[in-house]
């Protein structure tokens, strides 16, 4: 997760919007890479003062996007331009390498990132995630192992991890899937 991490920006940035079986999301896009994932249908698609480089990330990520939801990709491969903290990045950095299938706790993340008193202020970080589904923030979960917050809905988070197989009863053929899957 390159680039200027902090400072507010005026480029030009590109978007452009896949229709998924959770909802329609909108990836907006600089030069460097992705900078957002939106929840719903935003206006702007295509924004060609953004340069060539920025059509191309958000080509890629709806690309890829659309594999995830097919079932034909584990991960996500395009650049990320995403801003925060140090510690925001860190966090996010540490969700990216949640395997699929799997889950993880505040409390975990925060001990993988070096802070095992920080939960609270992970789980803030998390929520601050700006490139969900790409960031896999879904896969976080309570201490319990229940569902917590999601910017999507938490029918959305369920439906995600049913897609991945880290549910009980997820993962089969038309098991705890949305239409789409």
């Amino acid at each position: 997760m390159d680039g200027d991490r902090t400072m507010p920006t005026t480029e030009p940035l590109a978007s452009g919007t896949i229709a998924t079986p959770i909802g329609d999301l909108t990836v907006v896009a600089s030069g460097r890479g992705v900078r957002e994932v939106r929840w719903g249908r935003r206006p702007g698609a295509g924004d060609a003062a953004a340069g060539a480089e920025g059509v191309a990330h958000v080509e890629q990520a709806i690309r890829e996007l659309g594999e995830y939801f097919r079932g034909e990709r584990p991960s996500f491969g395009v650049a990320l331009d995403l801003r925060g903290t140090e510690f925001q990045h860190q966090v996010w950095d540490e969700l990216a390498r949640i395997p699929r299938g799997e889950t993880r706790t505040h409390g975990e993340l925060a001990r993988a990132v070096g802070r095992p008193s920080a939960a609270r202020a992970v789980g803030a970080a998390t929520g601050r995630n700006p490139a969900p589904v790409i960031v896999p923030c879904h896969r976080v979960v309570g201490a319990n192992g229940a569902l917590t917050g999601f910017a999507g809905g938490l029918e959305a988070k369920r439906a995600l991890l049913a897609h991945e197989g880290a549910l009980p009863g997820g993962g089969g053929e038309g098991e705890g899937r949305l239409p789409g899957f």
